[in-house]
């Protein structure tokens, strides 16, 4: 009976301990090592005279000038802290080197390149890393260009581009190469005509076009100006049925087909060339393919061969290629696509956008611009961090200028030359991937060059190792003398290994650890200890069994993206208590309708209702995180098509009931279609661009002004 009431005084120390105040109390650390996962002040104390008679193991475990107060000895307090080991720190280097030119894998812009970190838990280990911007460093480039037919005119300047790309380029490196592919659309209805003829000369019978394509890689990349300019030369428009082009499939095999487009380890553009948009993933189920595109190279004989099997890409899939190929993106169109592919350019890291004339006779200025827009630029990315491991960044970039948060990992303005530094710092929560070591990888986004990391976890004591087992000291040797502690051999307990399970376990004392009688003992999440419950332990220290039968625990509540209370509350006892403007069992339900507001301001466009901070649209054809997008309702363009024609032109279906069906807008005529108002001029304008009965091409724009009225420009002019 003694025993057991020794062991009842111990458990009540333990909820003492647990109402105490700091995190190294509050974890109720049995062991050293849980002691030191706890944060980054527990000490433990070894000194095995150090606990009072009732005292429990987790007294041990305290910041350390408690512990020293306790009556512990300096030395005898387990403190480890956390290291940093550089293990390769080659030294920046220029482009050339004592007059000799180097290879591209000789040259240095980052640094250090290997690293290693003992981690803590609660404890940051912070490096500084430099990156200097190297002079006449090699850069590939490959020319990627729409050859639908109103590209005609581009083609023929593009045809001398590599001579005169080559010498402009000079001026920057010494060591270019550039390369061509092209473009037009699926070879499947409706996105080309598939009628034998068409297939053979998609363009009028007075055109001589080439038969329609996906894409084909003309040309490798090579270092021969002349070579690039006879290939191109040769090459012919193409041409498609509707506007988007396919230019997404295109990107994505330039991005994966390393070998055959043969991209260097260097600095690699893609200059994508086009006066339209583009389609993306989905929109391949309007030719019959369903399948995702599995972002992989499928090129024989320079074809891609797949696009009648594969979907297009999706924006994130191509992000994460170019991306993983180090392929900084130059889309060169035309003014009236500015707006669509600057929205692409925010989507898309280490990108840029640039005006393309109408005959594309500025492409070698646009393309040296946006170089040294990209150029000029180094943003930092990781790899995925490992769960309870974060890490920051403070950039001190040109003139003294320091930032932090996201804005920290990147510097702009960085001419070549010039050195810029990051403050990284690194930190652990408990003991991640179980102690197991791991490696994560940081690199500026667009150069091959990275920093490898190596994470070492310090999840135990360095007493841990001179455990004695079965030591006379936990009972005779019931037990483990481990960090001044003794850890119980199996069917042994309490503090110094003393109370045997088959006396404790009686039915009298499992009933006190009981609920009611038609529950288990301590819920089945802790042990029966001399009739009173003694909670199991967690690997992660943050999670927490409690309560006088350990009924309670603080991490099985609801959940929300993958987020314990949807990360707006807190978890106590199954239960989240919700932060303020959050309701719902897991917290995931916000009172602010913001999120809901549709581009007219209107909550969920009229269409739906806001729940929960996202709409529930109730008119069946409308969809969307706002019910602004409707799949079975007519394109504005295609829907007025035939009013826009009849009206401005006398022709089309509707020229003889024109009056009648026809007068709803207010029209206005333009000579040209470059007069036509700009994507910005007024809210809610579509710029639309069809064909006519004698298959030419007819520019409108659409537009729902403030008072409800409707404007429509048209070009006289037509294209081919």
């Amino acid at each position: 009976m003694d025993v057991r009431l020794l062991l009842i005084s111990v458990l009540l120390g333990l909820s003492r301990a647990q109402l105490d105040g700091n995190e190294c109390t509050k974890a109720s650390a049995q062991s050293c090592g849980e002691c030191i996962q706890a944060g980054e002040k527990c000490g433990w104390c070894t000194d095995e005279g150090f606990l009072k008679e009732g005292e429990q193991k987790s007294t041990r475990c305290d910041e350390i000038e408690a512990l020293i107060k306790k009556g512990c000895t300096k030395a005898s307090i387990e403190d480890p802290r956390g290291t940093v080991t550089v293990n390769k720190n080659q030294s920046l280097t220029d482009r050339t080197k004592d007059g000799v030119k180097l290879k591209p894998d000789q040259i240095t812009q980052i640094q250090p390149q290997k690293l290693s970190l003992d981690l803590r838990s609660g404890e940051a280990q912070k490096f500084i890393l430099t990156f200097k911007r190297a002079e006449d460093y090699p850069i590939d480039l490959y020319y990627l260009m729409d050859l639908s037919y109103s590209m005609k005119d581009d083609l023929e300047n593009v045809k001398n581009l590599g001579t005169d790309l080559m010498s402009e380029m000079q001026k920057i490196t010494s060591d270019f190469r550039i390369g061509f592919g092209s473009f037009v659309e699926k070879t499947v209805m409706p996105y080309i005509s598939t009628t034998p003829a068409k297939l053979l000369n998609p363009c009028t019978s007075d055109q001589n076009c080439t038969s329609p394509f996906s894409y084909k890689n003309v040309l490798s990349l090579t270092s021969d100006g002349t070579q690039f300019n006879n290939l191109v030369s040769k090459q012919q428009i193409s041409g498609n049925l509707d506007s988007p082009e396919g230019g997404f499939d295109a990107i994505m095999q330039v991005a994966v087909c390393a070998n055959q487009i043969g991209w260097r380890n260097v600095t690699r553009l893609l200059v994508f060339s086009t006066d339209a948009g583009f389609h993306f993933a989905g929109d391949g189920k309007l030719g019959g393919i369903v399948l995702p595109n599995d972002g992989k190279c499928h090129l024989q004989d320079n074809m891609y061969t797949m696009s009648h099997y594969y979907d297009y890409p999706s924006i994130a899939h191509l992000v994460q290629k170019l991306s993983e190929n180090n392929i900084q993106t130059i889309f060169a169109v035309t003014k009236e696509f500015q707006p669509v592919y600057q929205e692409l350019k925010n989507l898309i890291p280490k990108s840029a956008v640039g005006t393309l004339s109408s005959d594309s006779g500025n492409v070698i200025k646009l393309i040296i611009d946006a170089y040294n827009s990209l150029s000029s630029e180094v943003i930092l990315e990781n790899s995925r961090l490992p769960e309870g491991v974060s890490i920051s960044y403070i950039s001190h970039c040109k003139n003294g200028v320091s930032k932090k948060g996201e804005n920290g990992r990147k510097c702009s303005n960085i001419s070549i030359g010039d050195e810029v530094m990051f403050d990284i710092e690194i930190m652990a929560k408990g003991c991640p991937s179980k102690g197991k070591s791991e490696t994560i990888k940081i690199k500026p986004l667009g150069f091959t060059e990275e920093v490898e990391i190596i994470l070492n976890f310090i999840c135990e004591c360095e007493c841990h190792k001179d455990g004695i087992l079965n030591s006379p000291v936990c009972s005779g040797g019931n037990g483990t003398l481990e960090c001044g502690v003794c850890r119980c051999n199996e069917g042994w307990l309490g503090r110094l290994c003393e109370c045997s399970q088959d006396e404790v376990l009686t039915e009298d004392l499992d009933a006190n650890c009981r609920m009611d009688n038609k529950m288990d003992i301590c819920s089945n999440n802790g042990e029966c200890v001399c009739g009173t419950c003694e909670c199991k332990k967690r690997d992660n220290p943050e999670e927490r069994y409690s309560g006088k039968f350990c009924e309670c625990d603080n991490f099985n509540c609801d959940r929300s993206n993958n987020k314990l209370c949807g990360g707006h509350g807190r978890c106590e006892c199954r239960k989240c208590i919700c932060d303020a403007n959050y309701a719902g069992s897991a917290c995931d339900c916000p009172l602010d309708t913001s999120t809901c507001l549709a581009s007219n301001k209107q909550i969920c466009n009229g269409r739906g209702t806001c729940e929960c901070g996202v709409c529930k649209c109730t008119d069946s054809k409308f969809q969307g995180p706002t019910c602004e997008i409707c799949p079975t309702c007519p394109g504005v363009c295609t829907k007025n098509k035939d009013c826009v024609q009849c009206r401005a032109f006398g022709t089309g279906d509707k020229k003889d009931t024109c009056e009648k069906e026809c007068s709803y807008f207010n029209l206005i005529t333009k000579k040209k279609k470059e007069e036509l108002p700009e994507p910005n001029d007024q809210p809610y304008i579509n710029h639309c661009k069809e064909r006519d009965a004698n298959d030419r091409w007819f520019f409108f724009t659409y537009a729902t002004k403030s008072d409800s009225t409707i404007e429509v420009h048209v070009a006289e002019e037509l294209g081919q």
